[in-house]
Order: structure tokens, then sequence, then C-alpha cells
């Protein structure tokens, strides 16, 4: 992951077929099961997600020992299904893409980029946090796969 002026990227290699890896962001009933770092979970029931240019990506992550609540609220600004969606945050300004690139032998490379970060969402937490959505992000498709 790099930081650079409110940017933040991340690059891994996933199993399974690009559509697959999209699918799973677009999907409700499969993004619950990976998105948030370990120790969090979002509820079935806040996640609307409409896959089309100025459809909803909704969703309110909960954390399992508070019980602390952060919704995300954010529009779909560009979407090429199986390869790309990008998407603006409400209320922050930033922009967050994901780019998924076929590497053969049943791999996917996603890339996602963030820019206009605000500094409550960079930084080593935030770093771990992404990572750690990544990481349930492979063992939900690797068991599907």
């Amino acid at each position: 992951m790099t930081e650079n002026l409110g940017e933040l990227t991340i690059t891994r290699e996933l199993p399974g077929a690009p559509a697959a890896a999209f699918r799973a962001y677009i999907d409700p009933e499969q993004f619950v099961r990976f998105w948030g770092p370990v120790g969090t979970h979002v509820p079935l029931d806040t996640v609307t997600i409409e896959p089309k240019v100025g459809g909803r990506y909704d969703s309110t992550m909960v954390v399992d020992a508070t019980g602390d609540r952060f919704p995300l609220k954010a529009e779909i600004t560009d979407l090429r299904p199986g390869e790309f969606f990008a998407m603006l945050v409400e209320g922050t300004g930033m922009r967050s893409t994901l780019t998924f690139t076929d590497l053969g032998d049943g791999r996917t490379r996603v890339v996602l980029h963030q820019t206009d970060v605000p500094a409550m969402f960079r930084g080593p937490e935030a770093e771990a946090g992404l990572n750690s959505s990544f990481d349930r992000l492979v063992e939900h498709l690797a068991a599907r796969h």
C-alpha cells in the first residue's frame, strides 16, 4: 500500500477469475462475507448495491466487540462489469476504484485505488483494516473456487 497526498493503493492477488471477484463486490450476500476487517461484520439488511452508473453502494460495518456502527454511503460513478468500478463516497469527496485483471491460471489481480482520502481513513490502522478485508475476500473466493 502506498500513501501520498491523500491517496491509497493496495494491490492483491485473488483466486478465481476477475468476474468472480467482481461479483463478490456487487452481490450483497457475498459482500457481507468479507467486507471489513476481522472483528467486524456487515448486516445484510444494511447493504444496498445497485450495479449501474448512478447506483447506490451503501453498507454499515458493525464492530463486534462494541456495536459501534460505521455507515458507508457511496454512488457508483463508473462500471465495466467484471473489470472495473468506481465510486464517490458521500460526505468525504473520496473516490475509490477497483480494477480486476486476469492473471491466467485462475488468478486475478485487484487494485484498490483511493484519491482525496481523508486523514482518518489513511495510515497504518486503515491499511491493516483494508488488508484484513482483502484476506477475508481471498478466503471467501478460495472456498467458492
